[in-house]
């Protein structure tokens, strides 16, 4: 099995595919080994020791290394946890993780996240996967126009994130949707 890494915008993040599906049906988080109860591999990175963060995507796993430890240190040990999980066969999640929003938005409101989701969803989300990272639709405030939107993976963090965020999809939304007055990064 051979393991591509690549380096991110984020220095703090690098970026592994192993060339298969690591989790097709809904990206995951990991802020802290607590949160990651339900992922054998996440929990198994964690276990490493110099590991702050582990974002699974549809092909992809981006770590956040710990700001005192250098790639060189902690790259070879994490490719082998990697390497092992997969040859091992092993579940990459146990069970279902929902990371759905849940709020439901009405009428007029309904059909403008319907539009932000969209275009999130074909015209953002993949580039941002490409570095490594996510941004999932938190909130529409349809009052101020506020889109709140969270950054995970190696967006989180990252020094680039907020240009990306005001400069590149804010201007994205408000010119598709014109009811989009700013967009801001959710806490």
């Amino acid at each position: 099995m051979f393991i591509e890494t690549e380096a991110t915008p984020n220095p703090s993040v690098l970026k592994f595919m192993p060339g298969r599906e690591v989790s097709p049906d809904a990206a995951l988080d990991y802020r802290d080994e607590a949160a990651a109860e339900n992922s054998p591999l996440a929990l198994a990175l964690f276990a490493q020791g110099d590991v702050a963060g582990v974002f699974l995507g549809p092909d992809f796993v981006s770590i956040t290394k710990a700001q005192e430890v250098d790639w060189q240190q902690v790259k070879p040990a994490l490719l082998g946890v990697i390497m092992d999980h997969f040859q091992s066969g092993a579940p990459v999640v146990d069970g279902a993780n929902v990371d759905e929003n849940g709020q439901e938005y009405e009428g007029e409101t309904a059909e403008i996240v319907k539009q932000i989701r969209e275009l999130l969803d074909t015209r953002v989300r993949p580039a941002v996967a490409r570095d490594g990272g996510d941004i999932v639709f938190q909130h529409f405030d349809a009052d101020s126009g506020r889109v709140f939107l969270h950054m995970r993976g190696a967006c989180a963090g990252c020094p680039s994130s907020s240009m990306t965020l005001k400069h590149g999809i804010e201007n994205l939304l408000k010119h598709y949707v014109p009811e989009v007055s700013s967009v801001e990064q959710a806490s």
